[in-house]
């Protein structure tokens, strides 16, 4: 089953279908009774998320914005395990293959991840194609 992240944010900016919406992100200390005592609780504004419109929205409009669990753990493929993999991937070779110094080695797998995040830029607009949040009303 697909499951659906939520999160709640007010309508900055509308344009044609897309809505750009402002969303608070917390942690989960910050739902926690304790965390006055803790000083884990932390929150962040994040702006600029570019939502579709499920219904006609206007800037100032509480809405739910809901992307697919799966999309978050794709996200999260792409952003760091496929560049951590990179990065093992080419020390281990290198190493292998090579008797190079480690720091050449080290400084090779950096430059490897770079050209994996270049490599990841050019496909940015088939990525944002993808990756598509949805805002609705509350």
């Amino acid at each position: 089953m697909d499951e659906i992240i939520r999160h709640t944010g007010v309508v900055r900016s509308t344009d044609g279908a897309i809505a750009t919406v402002e969303i608070t992100q917390t942690s989960a200390c910050s739902a926690c009774k304790a965390r006055s005592m803790c000083m884990s609780s932390e929150s962040r504004q994040m702006s600029d998320v570019k939502c579709r419109m499920l219904e006609p929205l206007q800037a100032g409009d509480h809405v739910e914005v809901e992307v697919r669990e799966q999309l978050a753990w794709k996200a999260i493929l792409l952003a760091y395990i496929l560049p951590f993999i990179v990065m093992m991937g080419v020390i281990t070779a290198l190493d292998f293959m090579t008797d190079w110094s480690e720091a050449i080695v080290g400084t090779l797998s950096l430059c490897g991840i770079a050209l994996y995040y270049i490599i990841l830029g050019f496909f940015k607009h088939r990525l944002q194609r993808q990756f598509v949040f949805t805002a609705r009303k509350m």
